[in-house]
């Protein structure tokens, strides 16, 4: 990216600029890279700040901050979680997220990350499912047809190969939908009438629902052996998709403990129930899939350093582009310690500007 004329000034990137971006890049060449921007941020995680996603429930959602630093740079994303938004018009999450520079405490960068948290979500998936998912997977039934379902299935077309798709939801114009967008990206498409449907024959179940609630989207005789889960859909205290029974005999992993413990399908479990890290597994300090038998389970509900490395990799992508604004964001006096000399000059300039001719 150039460099910035004034230290007053910071790069935003607009839902446009970020659109316009990652169709520049190519959506599934935008997903693989990402995922390789998040795999690299695993494989250093013990250098991160890591504290659960600080939350403001209310009766209809959740506002939250998801903070974390490198030591290098820090970086956050302010999200919400309202699944009744989609009555009145407005999508069930929103967010946006700022990396700065940790010897400055400058703000680098501001970002749109609706969009690109969609993006990081499914790259995430993917990116766990290298390690977790079975030998040469090619089927995934996606259960929950909403704004998320198409990023899965290009992530898990990108990074594993994943060519066949057994959707459903419980809104059949959904799955419509999604069938529609992802009608000429390489895909088998089969719209199914339930999820006991969906799950045959797939190698990959993603769940990936909305609603606010303990729900049963999967109950133990639909998960056969061998098969890679990939919860998407429980994020929150009280939201839940698998029954228990799934959980028992499932090797899980995690991203965060201290978090999916209170927001994860763990939620439902004792505090002792074990799993493992999944930075572990990509570091080499613990098995992933171990056999072809295996029930897997990622019980992902999305963490800090996932949003931090989508934030590093766009910013590192902005290079040679004009796909940002600049923002008049910070003070700058000509004397940093004189910021009300900096509002008297302002003063002293807008009287001026406004005497008559």
């Amino acid at each position: 990216m150039p460099a910035l004329p004034t230290l007053n000034i910071v790069p935003f990137i607009s839902v446009e600029n970020m659109m316009d971006l990652v169709l520049n890049i190519g959506i599934e060449t935008f997903l693989d890279e990402l995922a390789a921007y998040i795999e690299a941020d695993f494989r250093r995680w013990e250098v991160f700040d890591k504290v659960p996603r600080i939350a403001s429930h209310s009766r209809e959602g959740v506002i939250e901050l998801m903070p974390t630093s490198d030591g290098a740079l820090y970086g956050f994303k302010y999200v919400n979680g309202h699944p009744k938004n989609t009555r009145t018009g407005r999508q069930t999450v929103t967010a946006f997220g700022v990396l700065s520079d940790v010897d400055s405490g400058y703000p680098l960068l501001i970002s749109e990350m609706t969009i690109l948290t969609a993006l990081r979500t499914a790259a995430t998936s993917a990116m766990a499912a290298k390690y977790l998912a079975p030998e040469n997977a090619d089927c995934m039934a996606i259960i929950g047809n909403g704004a998320q379902s198409e990023f899965q299935a290009i992530a898990f077309k990108a990074l594993l190969g994943i060519r066949k798709l057994r959707l459903y939801d419980i809104d059949p114009n959904a799955t419509k939908r999604c069938a529609k967008n992802l009608r000429n990206l390489g895909f088998e498409i089969h719209a199914c009438r339930s999820s006991e449907e969906a799950v045959e024959g797939a190698h990959v179940i993603t769940t990936a629902t909305a609603d606010k609630q303990n729900a049963t989207i999967l109950t133990d005789n639909m998960v056969g052996p061998g098969v890679h889960i990939n919860a998407v859909g429980g994020d929150c205290p009280g939201k839940t998709e698998l029954h228990r029974d799934i959980l028992l005999r499932s090797d899980i992993f995690v991203e965060y403990p201290p978090q999916t413990r209170i927001e994860g399908e763990i939620q439902q479990m004792p505090a002792d129930h074990p799993v493992t890290e999944l930075w572990q597994v990509i570091a080499g300090l613990a098995p992933g899939r171990k056999n072809g038998a295996q029930v897997t389970l990622f019980d992902s509900v999305g963490f800090a350093i996932e949003d931090f490395s989508a934030l590093r990799y766009v910013r590192d992508k902005l290079s040679g582009t004009n796909l940002y604004e600049n923002l008049d964001l910070l003070a700058d006096p000509d004397e940093p310690r004189d910021l009300f000399g900096m509002l008297l000059r302002r003063k002293a300039l807008t009287a001026t500007s406004r005497k008559p001719a």
